[in-house]
């Protein structure tokens, strides 16, 4: 099922997708959770197979501008054309792009706000597969973080990520603040009460656009972030 932003319905089966904003040369969906972007290695259901649907009366199909992780769920940037494509990629690589995440927790940081540089690096084991590290050498990665809200053992972090690397935020939360986020199978405990994915939200998305109107979202919180006590700003 896709949605407009208000709503209203669009077409299709298989996944609840609302469309948060909407212009010539762009789109940003409110991705949901369990939904890869790319078609994973062993197959399955990905934003892919709902691309002809997000055409909504255009010719190209849209494309995904960034990435977010299959349990992530909230803004996605598509872009509706390969200039349009172009132009975003250089925003992101211009930094004009803005993103906060919410996250919860599972544990309290030490500290309301602050700061985490931590350069990150990729390794892999046959026993526990590829993973991301803190490492001197690695790529460098910045997040700036607040203490939202405290929900019983655990916290809600709002991440205002500086760099785009892979697994960042969940690197930064363990290594940073000391607590993984809370259901992450990867850098935590996993399947934690209440929590049957990694808990993190893209929440907004801002695109400055120089002469044009910067595109802004923002996505609503998942159920499964309100049946854990998270308030509805």
């Amino acid at each position: 099922m896709l949605r407009q932003a208000g709503g209203e319905r669009v077409t299709g089966p298989m996944a609840d997708i609302t469309i948060l904003y909407e212009d010539g040369e762009a789109l940003v969906i409110n991705k949901p959770s369990g939904m890869a972007v790319d078609r994973p290695r062993k197959g399955g259901i990905c934003l892919e197979d709902h691309m002809d649907r997000l055409k909504m009366g255009f010719q190209r199909r849209p494309v995904a501008v960034h990435r977010l992780d299959t349990d992530t769920s909230g803004c996605l940037l598509l872009a509706r054309n390969p200039k349009a494509l172009a132009r975003f990629n250089k925003s992101f690589e211009d930094r004009l792009v803005g993103k906060t995440y919410l996250a919860i927790l599972a544990g309290r940081p030490t500290g309301t706000e602050g700061t985490i540089e931590l350069a990150l690096s990729k390794i892999s084991s046959a026993e526990k597969g590829w993973r991301m590290i803190p490492a001197k050498k690695g790529k460098a990665a910045v997040s700036h973080w607040e203490l939202v809200d405290e929900l019983g053992p655990n916290s809600l972090i709002r991440f205002r990520p500086e760099t785009g690397r892979t697994h960042q935020l969940r690197v930064h939360a363990l290594a940073g603040l000391g607590a993984p986020l809370l259901g992450d199978p990867v850098y935590g405990a996993g399947n934690a009460p209440g929590a049957k994915r990694t808990m993190l939200h893209a929440e907004t998305l801002t695109v400055t656009r120089p002469g044009k109107t910067p595109i802004e979202a923002r996505a609503p919180l998942p159920l499964d972030f309100l049946a854990l006590g998270v308030k509805d700003a």
